[in-house]
């Protein structure tokens, strides 16, 4: 689970972010991320970049009310859990009028976040450990955990690269050496070395417990794109965390990639 809390006030955020460490103790969220911020404008600055699930948001907060935060968060991530903090009950009725998950009067107590992320309105699954992470805008890259996984040969990573690509589509060996080699479809040393490229793949993944992604069969290659996360198919299932990804760059250290880059811009205008 990811938190940020926000309050424009040093000891109310303190507070705040004291009783949010001491509440995830003790809920199924206990590995739970937690960033905090005093002004408005830096947390939507983070908000526009980074996944977020839960906020706990002080209502006044000078320039940029906590209402309006919010309003903006609801638009970038429609599921996002709203929790208002504040001093005053005023603000009730138009809070739930935004269906937020809850609302806290303060002084804020560990017991009470508890209790709000116990309830949250739009669950949160615990995340799981050990999962890739493909980013495909900007320059190609696989993570695990926040680490960027290790290949024995580059050209492995750019099979996996149009692997996913490929979305689960099935690929040939033909295919791929065209690809990674150019005009070596028909060229037996490149199809030995796809061999290598094929075992450095099934070697790198199954350190991670991740094997079952790379799938082959007689002269077919693919990845289950139902194990990966990737900010492409985020993009593709139009999920506002792809959408905000896009920088206009696709896989930029592949040439290849440039094909699916021209889609993309036809897509976005």
């Amino acid at each position: 689970m990811k938190i940020i809390a926000a309050d424009d006030e040093v000891i109310a955020l303190e507070e705040l972010e004291e009783a949010i460490k001491e509440a995830v103790k003790e809920t199924k969220y206990e590995e739970a991320e937690l960033s905090c911020f005093r002004n408005p404008e830096k947390l939507l600055e983070y908000a526009s970049e980074h996944a977020y699930d839960v906020v706990f948001l002080d209502v006044e907060m000078g320039a940029i009310s906590g209402i309006d935060v919010a309003k903006q968060l609801k638009i970038w991530n429609p599921k996002v859990n709203i929790v208002f903090v504040t001093a005053y009950s005023k603000y009730m009725a138009e809070a739930f009028k935004m269906h937020v998950s809850g609302y806290i009067e303060k002084p804020v107590t560990a017991k009470v976040v508890r209790e709000e992320l116990d309830e949250l309105r739009i669950p949160v699954l615990p995340s799981k450990k050990n999962i890739l992470h493909a980013r495909c805008f900007g320059t190609f890259d696989v993570f695990v955990n926040g680490k960027s996984l290790s290949f024995d040969r580059s050209k492995t990573k750019e099979m996996l690269a149009y692997l996913i690509d490929r979305r689960g589509n099935a690929v040939t060996s033909g295919e791929l050496r065209a690809v990674l080699w150019e005009d070596a479809e028909s060229d037996s040393s490149k199809a030995s070395y796809l061999q290598k490229l094929k075992k450095d793949l099934n070697k790198t993944l199954k350190a991670q417990g991740l094997e079952d992604i790379f799938m082959t069969s007689w002269n077919k290659y693919a990845i289950d794109d139902q194990k990966i996360s990737c900010d492409y198919y985020d993009y593709l299932d139009d999920k506002p965390e792809g959408v905000r990804a896009y920088n206009g760059e696709y896989m930029a250290q592949y040439s290849w990639g440039e094909v699916r880059n021209v889609i993309l811009r036809d897509r976005e205008n």
